[in-house]
């Protein structure tokens, strides 16, 4: 229908673009002062030439159509005026490469591509392309080469250098630490560094995903830890603890560097879940086996599915999905099973209705077995979880969480089966021996009545001997006293600087009161306290306070309590950073496993660091 339009002759302005007017028999428009729009063939009141009321009708109308114009700006009475020839050249023209939007856009993209964790190669597609030019046709995007050799290394040691500067005011970290292998089976190592900020906040950020093509002996673990810690110029002194993995090897590395180490506890968790199922395996194994096949085989076949969800209506059952185990993962195998014996009359009646999968339905010794098997597990399903966060103390729990693992929920009963008794008792012989090592036994005790939750747990007298000579051996503030040290720095000072006296006359001498005077006085005639004194009052009044609530947070405690306990507090703030899992690691494997996939198997090591560490701190930046 636009075809039989004609244009208005001799215009200059786009608006035209999109109305006509209605053509004569020889061609010729009708009326000049009326148009008709070609979108929606409405007539508009064109009188003398005059485009406000066309510009209203696309921008009320048609605002996709409108948004392309860009050469009109409104008014301050809301109407819309022509722009002026440089207004319009100016808008038309392309940012420069370098200048604060072009760098302000740059950087969002950067963001997106690091963020998200999609290829390069996104910036050289036309959809992506198309996005940006309806965003602003005024910007030009660079291609795939300068996101990767040049705004992602800027990005990186701009990010770095900001993690540097933090650093450089802590007074104690923890690390983490896991090896891990990518898609094309190139070994890398994880770091992560855990510490307090001012506030009390517990900070989490990943430094490294290193390269580490040696063989992976203590010997080359140690070595790629301490470099590690030099590029980052952290101080092992400050260092508290490491946690990781059971490793022969990175254990052996901890060792040598003579750093104070802690097991993960989800390791150890799993660990006591594995052997206890080892243990009595000629009893586990088939019951095990035939739920794992039972699921894999709903999973590969969405018709048994459709089924089941049908069964999971008819007999009021919560429509959820089976679960298969991982092999690497414990809490997937109490989940697994949990699961089956939920479904299991869904499972029965699809089963039944199929001959060639009846004989997957579990006798009534593999449900005996598989109920025994979950009433064991189920006691420490959600104990990995609670003690895997970043964002929380979490070492100060362990040895809490270990009495009621042992002297309680492992504890065999007069209800549980045989098995069950024997797979509790098996997982909590394995737990305590984890565990067993005297010094681990002494950095737990300290973490937990460092925690006003946990305080009144008896820790024993050495671990309150231990942490008052920690109390002794920390640093003191220089406290000024009276007006005597400032009268002795002005004068060192003036004769420093050549005994001249200054231009300008000296500040009036302010009168002293009489609260000065006693106050000089009280100074000069009393003794300072001595500092074991002040450790060990610290020590009793803390035990005397009440125990925190066990849901309240412990740092805001610290934070607001500091001031009372000033050397105390600065112990607490070196065992509130101990993760006690290495889950943090495995994050980073986890974002890293997103980046290196089988489409970008063949980025460089040095981009797989990059990446990964500002996919994981840019994130909490926010």
């Amino acid at each position: 229908m636009a075809a039989n339009l004609v244009s208005k002759p001799n215009t200059v302005s786009p608006i035209w673009a999109h109305f006509g007017f209605e053509a004569g028999e020889k061609g010729q428009p009708v009326n000049l002062d009326e148009a008709v729009c070609r979108i929606c063939r409405k007539k508009i009141s064109v009188s003398r030439g005059n485009t406000t009321n066309l510009r209203s009708h696309l921008r009320i109308n048609h605002p996709a159509a409108f948004a392309g114009l860009g050469c009109s700006t409104p008014t301050t009475s809301g109407q819309q005026r022509q722009l002026g020839v440089s207004e319009a050249f100016a808008r038309g023209a392309k940012y420069q490469r370098g200048s604060d939007q072009w760098r302000v856009l740059t950087d969002s993209v950067t963001r997106y591509l690091v963020e998200e964790m999609v290829p390069f190669r996104t910036v050289e597609k036309s959809a992506f392309k198309a996005m940006l030019q309806a965003f602003d046709k005024q910007y030009v995007l660079p291609d795939r080469k300068y996101f990767s050799q040049t705004a992602i290394p800027e990005k990186y040691l701009s990010v770095k250098d900001g993690i540097i500067q933090d650093l450089k005011d802590v007074d104690n970290f923890s690390v983490t630490t896991d090896m891990w292998s990518s898609v094309n089976m190139m070994p890398y190592m994880s770091l992560t560094i855990h510490y307090l900020n001012a506030n009390w906040d517990l900070q989490s950020k990943c430094l490294e995903t290193v390269f580490t093509p040696e063989s992976h002996t203590g010997e080359n673990l140690a070595e790629a830890l301490r470099s590690s810690f030099h590029e980052w110029s952290l101080d092992e002194r400050k260092l508290v603890c490491i946690t990781t993995d059971n490793g022969a090897n990175i254990v052996a590395a901890v060792r040598k560097l003579g750093w104070t180490w802690l097991n993960c506890f989800g390791h150890n968790l799993h660990l006591a879940v594995t052997n206890a199922l080892k243990a009595e395996k000629d009893r586990t194994a088939r019951a095990m086996g035939v739920c794992r096949t039972l699921v894999t085989t709903f999973s590969q076949s969405w018709q048994k599915k459709k089924k089941l969800q049908k069964e999971q209506v008819e007999l009021n059952l919560p429509q959820h999905c089976l679960v298969l185990d991982c092999p690497t993962r414990w809490g997937t195998k109490q989940k697994m099973v949990a699961r089956a014996l939920e479904q299991l009359p869904a499972i029965r009646r699809v089963l039944m209705d199929d001959r060639r999968s009846q004989h997957l339905i579990p006798t009534w010794q593999d449900i005996e077995v598989l109920e025994s098997v979950n009433a064991a597990l189920k006691k420490v399903a959600d104990f990995t979880d609670a003690l895997s966060s970043e964002k929380t103390v979490t070492a100060s729990s362990v040895k809490p969480v270990l009495q009621l693992l042992t002297e309680d929920s492992l504890l065999p009963t007069d209800e549980d089966t045989e098995l069950t008794r024997n797979l509790k008792r098996k997982m909590a012989g394995v737990l305590k021996d984890k565990y067993s090592a005297p010094a681990t036994q002494q950095l737990l005790a300290k973490a937990s009545f460092i925690d006003p939750r946990y305080k009144d747990i008896n820790p024993g007298d050495d671990v309150k001997d231990a942490l008052l000579e920690e109390m002794m051996a920390m640093p003191e503030e220089r406290r000024d006293i009276g007006d005597g040290e400032g009268a002795m720095s002005t004068a060192a000072s003036g004769e420093e600087g050549g005994g001249s006296a200054p231009s300008s006359s000296p500040p009036p001498k302010k009168k002293k009161n009489l609260a000065d005077l006693l106050g000089k006085r009280k100074a000069q005639s009393s003794n300072p306290v001595p500092k074991r004194i002040r450790a060990d009052t610290e020590v009793a009044r803390y035990m005397q306070e009440d125990a925190l609530d066990l849901h309240s947070d412990p740092l805001a405690w610290w934070r607001d309590n500091q001031a009372r306990f000033p050397l105390l507090s600065k112990v607490a703030r070196k065992y509130m950073t101990i993760c006690a899992t290495s889950t943090p690691s495995e994050r980073v494997f986890s974002a890293a496993g997103n980046i290196v996939t089988p489409l970008r198997s063949s980025l460089k090591p040095d981009k797989v660091n990059m990446l990964v560490f500002l996919s994981r701190n840019l994130k909490t930046e926010k």
